[in-house]
């Protein structure tokens, strides 16, 4: 089978190598789509490789048919439509006693500590493994696992109808955090410098400004009849999104900081005693999150169409991380690992 592999000093190589048969507990997936994501970048651009074993399979963000099962696997068949949650709790730390396993202190992190889904065929346990709905595309199956990270931040920013929200950064994962509180009834702005992305973010009907144009401030000020934001998600990884976030908020308002900062930054924290906000991390997902997702995707109430930009054959893959890179005409990039559909 075919399979690409990351050797450090952003390098991928394409080549073979041998599927890997289902254990007692674990599922082999013919992979059908898989997405590039922002780690993947980051993990090309040698910023994770403390993290990584080489030559390391990336990929986490997938959809794909069930081709085998191991023993004890009851919940999946061969023949199914399936997308993976890629996360390896350890269920023994305090994260994991408290019930947070998602953001247990050992993770691992399948696609970084693990061989990914930028393969044909991919082994996975049991438990990491959803079921897809038969009427769902690939396609779609493929946006699951960002969709489900827009579906966690939503939920912990508590957005409700009417409420008005600001995303900051406008890329995949801001425009779906965008699309799922829209879809909880807020009403929602994103700000994005990115020309390409601005035009895309308004075909998808919402809501935007470019704060290198206009005074983001002042406009939300204006909007919110001078009280501020109910919630702010900061998903730029930027010090001038992490000092914006502050001066946005309403009176006890909500910031929901999803961006993963490298190196700390300032943030005025006069501003959280004076109007009393709250601030939260959100990290990746839970169950809940991913069972939400799928139902949003086959709902059919999102444009995830719209979203998806290129679709490249596996061997594409340094391709679609250059054009990342590069920045430019480019949401979310899909690609295409097998033909087993």
């Amino acid at each position: 089978m075919k399979a690409t592999f990351y050797e450090g000093n952003k390098t991928i190589r394409v080549g073979e190598c041998q599927p890997v048969a289902p254990k007692a507990g674990e599922v082999q997936i013919a992979v059908s789509y898989a997405g590039i994501c922002g780690t993947d970048l980051h993990l090309y651009l040698g910023h994770m490789d403390q993290r990584v074993t080489f030559p390391q399979v990336l990929g986490h963000e997938m959809s794909g048919i069930v081709h085998a099962v191991g023993e004890g696997v009851t919940h999946v068949s061969v023949g199914d439509p399936v997308t993976v949650m890629p996360l390896h709790p350890c269920g023994d730390c305090p994260a994991c006693h408290a019930g947070h396993n998602h953001i247990c202190q050992n993770l691992k992190f399948l696609g970084i500590e693990t061989p990914g889904a930028f393969q044909s065929y991919w082994t996975v346990p049991g438990f990491t493994v959803f079921p897809l709905p038969k009427g769902l595309s690939m396609e779609h199956g493929a946006m699951i696992e960002p969709l489900a990270v827009a579906c966690h931040d939503v939920r912990m920013g508590q957005v409700k109808a009417g409420e008005y929200a600001v995303v900051l950064g406008g890329g995949p994962i801001g425009t779906l955090i965008a699309l799922v509180a829209r879809e909880a009834g807020a009403k929602v702005l994103v700000s994005e410098i990115n020309s390409y992305r601005l035009e895309l973010l308004k075909e998808l009907g919402l809501e935007t400004i470019n704060p290198k144009e206009q005074d983001l401030l002042a406009y939300v000020q204006k909007q919110t009849g001078g009280a501020g934001a109910d919630v702010v998600f900061e998903v730029t990884s930027s010090s001038v999104g992490a000092e914006v976030m502050t001066q946005l908020p309403r009176t006890r308002g909500r910031i929901v900081v999803v961006a993963i900062f490298a190196q700390p930054v300032k943030v005025d924290l006069f501003r959280f005693f004076w109007r009393e906000l709250k601030l939260s991390g959100a990290r990746v997902y839970e169950r809940e999150d991913f069972d939400q997702a799928i139902a949003l995707a086959a709902s059919r109430k999102l444009p995830l169409d719209q979203i998806i930009t290129d679709i490249y054959p596996l061997d594409q893959l340094e391709k679609g991380l250059k054009q990342m890179e590069g920045g430019g005409k480019v949401m979310k990039i899909l690609l295409r690992c097998s033909s087993d559909e």
